[in-house]
């Protein structure tokens, strides 16, 4: 992978509320396909397998969020 080269204005402020302002957006973007792929049955293993995260990570980032907005979720066969 190669570096990234950082904006030739501004300084490590600058550079540094970007990285900011990315991972925020990174988090709204995830939330929202989250659950989307709830929404249209996708099980807790797939949404991990999806993101490359553990099916317990994915569920306790998301679990009180999806159910706050009444959506669906999978149960566990067994």
């Amino acid at each position: 992978m190669p570096p990234i080269t950082p904006p030739p204005t501004g300084g490590p402020a600058d550079g540094l509320a970007a990285v900011v302002a990315l991972r925020e957006l990174a988090d709204r973007m995830e939330d929202a396909e989250v659950e989307r792929a709830m929404r249209e049955g996708w099980s807790w293993t797939e949404v991990a397998q999806a993101l490359g995260v553990s099916r317990q990570a994915v569920h306790k980032k998301h679990l009180r969020r999806l159910i706050d907005a009444g959506i669906e979720l999978r149960r566990r066969n067994g």
